[in-house]
């Protein structure tokens, strides 16, 4: 089925995608003062790792769906 095909090269991709990038960055934006027209804002930049145990996971997820996929068209 090229359904199972699609899913499992969807998780191949995304696996060595987070193989390659250990972690996603992302800014986090808070309000520290709000007083009257006075108004500051406070720009946190933050990291959020990426197990290798799920990227490994994700491959051999998608191997096993591409697997599959191709087991039951023939």
């Amino acid at each position: 089925m090229r359904g199972y095909a699609f899913v499992g090269l969807l998780l191949i991709i995304g696996g060595i995608a987070a193989l390659v990038v250990p972690y996603v960055t992302y800014t986090e934006k808070e309000r520290v003062v709000d007083v009257g027209p006075i108004k500051i804002d406070s720009n946190e930049t933050k990291h959020l790792p990426i197990p290798q145990i799920a990227a490994v996971a994700a491959l051999v997820a998608g191997l096993a769906l591409i697997f599959a996929g191709n087991r039951s068209a023939a």
